[in-house]
């Protein structure tokens, strides 16, 4: 039978901190990766913890991932999801089948229920429908009507972040965000943040496309600043880009936030440690994990009405932003 010195010997983590995330110590403080890592490799030895040997649920959830699990390396917003899946179906003793993208074109396996995590096109979600009788959403609300769904304030949040940057003084702000498509049918998505933006904002000329990634962050920026039409302060809409575009402007020695303001969104753990320190969005990852499996376990018990919860936000101000102005 394994034990936590197993999991610690085979993840190079101290047996204690193995012990708290097995146990979801809630005031541990570790990366996404290290966390699913352990969990990983716990499962792989086959490792239960007392309480969930004592409640075992015989309950499956199968967890369909839009991304592949290469993909899902590069951006850590859909692994934090997963791991908060994870987790809750742990605690209550609940089996895991997990589906990355690069297998659903094999039979899915069926389960009691099914919790997808990302956006999925018709045809997709067509085919979850013939295996999985109760499915949830999460990132995604493609039938408030049919399906239970878990989304984001993103229009709260950019509302709040603007509504500061104009408190600020600053008149002029731009977008840096990405386009995404469904994998089978290719359809483009459209991205609320920037819907919102546009409609908010009411200037369309600072919107600068790309992919949610730091290169294309880079080399928009890189862009802006070449054709000499910077603007006061920019919205990006993940961490990532915000991250190569901070790069893109230390390169040109332009100062931020003196001469620019960034907010980015995600607050991923390496936006505390860019230099200056990135202001964010902070977004409720595994929580928004951990309240799919209860609205999926609801749906089990026989709840007949959907639901669609909408996570809040919180704009975490750093140094990429100016002070508070008294004024």
């Amino acid at each position: 039978m394994a034990t936590l010195k197993d999991i610690a010997r085979e993840t190079n983590v101290s047996i204690s901190t193995v012990s708290r995330i097995l146990t979801n110590d809630k005031t541990l403080n570790v990366s996404d990766q290290t966390r699913s890592k352990v969990l990983k490799v716990s499962e792989n030895l086959g490792y239960q913890t007392k309480k969930n040997k004592q409640s075992k649920s015989n309950l499956t959830i199968a967890l369909v991932h839009w991304y592949t699990r290469a993909k899902e390396l590069e951006d850590n917003y859909y692994l934090s999801i997963r791991l908060g899946v994870e987790k809750a179906a742990h605690d209550q003793g609940i089996e895991i089948i997990k589906i990355f993208h690069d297998s659903l074109s094999q039979p899915l396996t069926p389960a009691d229920g099914a919790i997808a995590i990302g956006k999925f096109d018709t045809e997709e979600i067509s085919k979850f429908k013939k295996i999985y009788k109760h499915i949830v959403f999460v990132d995604s609300s493609p039938d408030v009507n049919t399906f239970d769904s878990v989304t984001i304030d993103f229009e709260h949040a950019f509302k709040e972040a603007i509504d500061f940057l104009r408190s600020q003084h600053i008149k002029k702000i731009g977008y840096i965000g990405g386009r995404e498509y469904t994998h089978t049918l290719r359809q483009p998505i459209g991205d609320r943040r920037e819907q919102f933006f546009k409609s908010y904002v009411k200037e369309h000329e600072h919107i600068h496309i790309g992919e949610f990634n730091i290169a294309s962050g880079y080399d928009l920026m890189k862009k802006i600043i070449a054709s000499n039409n910077l603007v006061d302060a920019y919205l990006i809409a993940s961490d990532n880009m915000a991250i190569g575009a901070l790069r893109a402007l230390y390169e040109a020695d332009i100062k931020v936030p003196d001469d620019v303001s960034v907010i980015g969104v995600n607050d991923i753990e390496q936006s505390a440690y860019t230099i200056p320190p990135l202001s964010t969005i902070k977004i409720y990852k595994e929580h928004m994990g951990e309240v799919a499996v209860n609205l999926l376990l609801e749906k089990i018990k026989g709840r007949a009405i959907t639901q669609k919860v909408i996570i809040p936000t919180k704009l975490i101000l750093r140094k990429t932003t100016k002070e508070v102005s008294s004024c």
